[in-house]
């Protein structure tokens, strides 16, 4: 009797999956690696790591990252206050114009920076549609000021958290919600008692990519607040502006950049892997 064994089939990523890989891949795959890489690894090469301490605590380094810590939180909470109620209206609401909206709402992600600093401006600047009320009503002014900042890092930010709470919010079991409304819960308790717990990780990790977002902004916060120093100067500005002055504190705070997206690549990568 001819003896069968079965064969488990390579997953991708296996040895022997796909066979030895061909060079007209490896080659530009390495390069590619070598392309994203290396510029990152140079300014780790070129960091004043002799006087990185002192250099970190510089009054207008510590000013800039006190500023861009306090500014992307706020921006942060903001969007999470605005975001999360409009993702569970996108996953939960059938309305007309529902896959418009959507479309709108993740605008702010491939529109340039400038774009979006010049557009609040004519929307919420002195003489904008809706700033010129402001100023008029209640005498509130946002350009160039610390609140214009954490305005525009929202702005650019937010779309991050809608679609990464929506997409949750796709995901989670309908029937725990079903449950509770036959038990008589209304559409609040069901949200904020049922909803929130099942998309928790979601809704932290669509904020951390917000912070992350709304700490690495740049143009539309220089189009729209401005750069004054300890007022509306966050790090990428303070970066930009030591280019042009003292190269070696640009270094510095590109790396405070570099070590906090590290971080959030950290925290983030067992729900990468876990979805993989």
């Amino acid at each position: 009797m001819t003896r069968m064994t079965a064969v488990r089939p390579s997953r991708a990523g296996e040895p022997g999956a796909a066979g030895r890989v061909p060079w007209i891949l490896l080659v530009p795959a390495v390069l590619g690696m070598a392309f994203l890489v290396l510029p990152l690894a140079g300014l780790v090469v070129r960091a004043p790591w002799s006087t990185l301490a002192q250099r970190l605590a510089e009054p207008q380094v510590l000013e800039a990252l006190r500023l861009s810590l306090v500014t992307a939180t706020l921006a942060t909470l903001t969007c999470l206050l605005l975001g999360v109620p409009l993702a569970w209206l996108l996953a939960r609401v059938a309305f007309p114009g529902r896959r418009l909206v959507r479309a709108l709402i993740t605008v702010p992600l491939v529109l340039p920076p400038v774009v979006g600093g010049v557009a609040l401006l004519l929307v919420l600047g002195r003489r904008g549609m809706i700033g010129q009320w402001l100023d008029t009503a209640f005498g509130v002014t946002l350009p160039f000021t610390t609140a214009g900042v954490v305005v525009a890092e929202a702005f650019v930010a937010m779309p991050f958290l809608v679609i990464s709470v929506e997409g949750a919010l796709r995901a989670a079991d309908l029937r725990f919600e079903e449950a509770a409304a036959t038990l008589g819960a209304s559409r609040w308790i069901i949200f904020r008692r049922v909803t929130l717990p099942l998309v928790a990780p979601g809704i932290l990790a669509g904020a951390v990519l917000c912070w992350a977002r709304a700490l690495g902004e740049f143009g539309a916060t220089i189009t729209f607040a401005g750069n004054f120093p300890g007022q509306t100067q966050t790090m990428p500005l303070a970066v930009y502006l030591a280019l042009e002055t003292e190269p070696e504190a640009a270094i510095v705070l590109s790396l405070v950049l570099l070590a906090v997206s590290a971080l959030i690549l950290a925290s983030l990568r067992d729900r990468w892997v876990g979805s993989s």
